[in-house]
This record gives structure tokens, sequence and C-alpha cells, in this order.
């Protein structure tokens, strides 16, 4: 059963959302409601907690490994979920999304070579690609009609002049919310494949997609330079500091290759807990992430109308998947300064700036609403007190 408090909130935590020094080196201070990093604030799925307090129970921890139960179980919620078919011995395991995303920059680039990603977008993207001495290429994406679009004919001269050697996607995109449409990525898809350019998908949202809206995986398309990044429960089940990643390709060649890295630095072996509350995630949690999806949907369906009725004056970009959502504030008319003292000093917000992703116009921010109802409502009647 999905709820929305935890019911031992005396329990200690280290939770970097909540940590004082990095609030006060981000925002000057702590007095702020953090919606700055994407995880959520609600209890999990208690078939993971069950299992997790089993193990504790047994008081022992011996050498333990059952990847391809977790393959398995990866392979059938996609199947059903998505109708989307994967080989369960195509998986390779990571010790988590960004260490996969590092590790594939180095496996498939040289240094020099040129990484495209499709800005604004998650910031940890650039700072993989320039620590490993590879050089970030901006396809920057349009906005039309009130929603994010690529701009394709740009990618394919960036393709050609840039000695761009692998387009790193997400999808669905944090932070602009877009969940790509299957025509969208075929046009992607055949400019790659024209280039011969390697596609690595960072797919760790794919599940918390909401209303009127289908996941499409690049998996799902026929060109065989393709590697996703998918079943991560990080996101979609609130494990993130215990989940791993899961790196699939249906190229066996590909396939082996990572599979041949990993295993020579011993990068694929995990541990009991995350395999344990990974496979009792996607075998036994799927009526509480429903439940929890139709929450966050409603969180977001507020924000969006509060803020339209409200605060007409603030851009909002309507998240078709993810649990964050895009603003635009220049419609306030105030200098970077004077918003970020409305927003942290006396609306108490701490929202992600949207400089952070690659976006030029410092009046952009990002915001998480995994978060309980009344606590965003509170947030932002605040803001719209400030600004009345």
């Amino acid at each position: 059963m999905f709820k929305v408090t935890p019911d031992h909130r005396e329990a200690s935590n280290k939770f970097i959302k909540h940590d004082s020094n990095m609030l006060k080196q981000i925002y000057g201070t702590d007095d702020v409601t953090p919606y700055w990093i994407a995880d959520m604030e609600f209890p999990i799925a208690s078939p993971i907690t069950q299992v997790m307090q089993e193990l504790v129970s047994r008081e022992t921890y011996s050498y333990e490994f059952d990847s391809q139960t977790v393959f398995n179980a990866i392979s059938n919620w996609n199947q059903k979920r998505h109708g989307l078919t994967l080989d369960p011995k195509q998986f390779v395991q990571v010790p988590g999304v960004l260490s996969a995303i590092a590790l594939l920059i180095r496996e498939f680039t040289e240094k020099g070579d040129g990484v495209l990603i499709q800005t604004p977008v998650y910031h940890q993207f650039r700072r993989l690609i320039e620590s490993a001495g590879r050089k970030a290429v901006s396809n920057t994406l349009n906005i039309a009609d009130g929603r994010y679009v690529m701009d394709f004919d740009a990618l394919e001269s960036q393709l050609r002049d840039n000695n761009v050697k692998m387009i790193l996607l997400c999808n669905p995109h944090n932070p602009v919310g877009r969940v790509w449409k299957p025509d969208e990525l075929q046009k992607l898809v055949a400019i790659a494949e024209k280039h011969q350019t390697l596609i690595v998908s960072d797919e760790v949202h794919a599940d918390v997609v909401f209303e009127g809206n289908t996941f499409t995986s690049i998996a799902s398309f026929d060109y065989d330079n393709t590697i996703t990044i998918i079943g991560s429960p990080a996101k979609n089940f609130g494990l993130n500091s215990i989940s791993n990643g899961y790196i699939y390709s249906a190229n066996t060649e590909l396939k082996d290759q990572i599979k041949a890295t990993v295993a020579s630095m011993s990068l694929d072996h995990g541990n009991v807990f995350t395999t344990r509350a990974t496979i009792a995630a996607y075998e036994q949690g799927e009526a509480w992430f429903n439940d929890f999806v139709q929450y966050t949907q409603r969180n977001r369906d507020w924000i969006l109308a509060f803020m339209r009725e409200q605060l007409p004056q603030v851009t909002v970009f309507e998240p078709e998947g993810t649990n964050q959502i895009w603003f635009n504030f220049s419609g306030l008319n105030l200098d970077s300064a004077a918003l970020k003292s409305v927003l942290v000093d006396r609306a108490k917000l701490a929202l992600t700036p949207g400089t952070w992703f690659g976006e030029p116009d410092e009046n952009f921010y990002r915001m998480n609403f995994a978060a309980p109802l009344e606590q965003i409502q509170n947030s932002l009647l605040q803001l719209k007190k400030v600004l009345s």
C-alpha cells in the first residue's frame, strides 16, 4: 500500500537533500524546503522493506549473487508495462546508472571525441563526458507550442562537424519532462544510422509516465548500434541509495564487450540487498507503483492548475513523464539575484537552478514534485504570497 509519510519519522538519516552544509553551499541558507534532488519523500513499497528485513534477520552475509533473476524480473516488468521484449541474457549489471554512462563513454569513444547531449539536460551528463576528456556537444532543444522538441537539422550537422561518436539520449527527459514520441525517436535513429553513431539512452525515468503518454524505448528500434540503461529501481521505487544500473543491448557484440570490461574491473557483483530489493520491486511492487504514479500525477496536475491560474506570469512546461517540473520565471521581470532572493529567502524554496542543466537563461528552475501534496501546496502558496 502506498503511503505519503513514513511510520518512523524519528529515524535518523543523512539525506543529501536536507544536508545543512549542502543547502548553505548552494542556496546560502538551510532554511528552505528542498525540491532540488530527483528522489521521493515517500516510504518505499512494503514488499521491498519486508525482504530487506528478512535479510537482516538472517544475521549472515555470505557471498550471494543472483543477477539472472534480476534480469528476468526487469524483462517481465517491461513486457507487461511497455510491451517491450527484452532478452534477459542481454543485460549487464553495474553499480549505478551514472557509472554505467561513465563506463560506456570510456568504452566506446576516445579522448577528444564528441558526445552529443540535448540541453537543457541532466547536469551529470556533461560532467561525465568532460571528466573523461571528451567534448560535450550541445544539441539545444527548441520550444514549440509550449513544449520542447528536438532540433534535427542542427543535430545532423553536429554529428557531421564535431566528430561525434555517441548520442547520449535522455528519455523521458530530465528536466523538461518530455516522453519522446516514436516518430521523434525514429528521426533520431535515422540520423544516427546515417552517420553510424552509437546511441546510449538513459531510460531511468521510463516508468514514471503520465496519462496520455506512452514510453518508447530506444531498444525497440531496428538499429543495432544502441545501448539502453533501463531497469534501475532508483526513480520508480525510491531506491536511489541502494540501486544498481542495468545496461542492455540487443547487439550481442556490444553486450559482450561491455560485459568483458565490467567483469575485468569486478563491477558486476552487486550486493544482496540491492539484488533482493530490485526483485521484490519488479515482482511484488506493481500495486504500490501504480498508486505512486497516480499520486504524483495529482501533484503535477495541481501545480499546473495553480501556476496557470494564480501565477500566470510564470511559464510552466507540462511534464509528460518524470517527477520534475520545469519553470521559466522570466515573466516576473526580475534579475537573477532578485529572483533567487524571492525563491530562496522569501518563499523558502530550494529549486534546482536551470543553469545546472546547461540552460543559459537564469530564469529557469526545476522542481521535484515527488513530495507530499500538502507540502507542495504550502510552498507554492507562500510563493504566491511573496509575489503578491
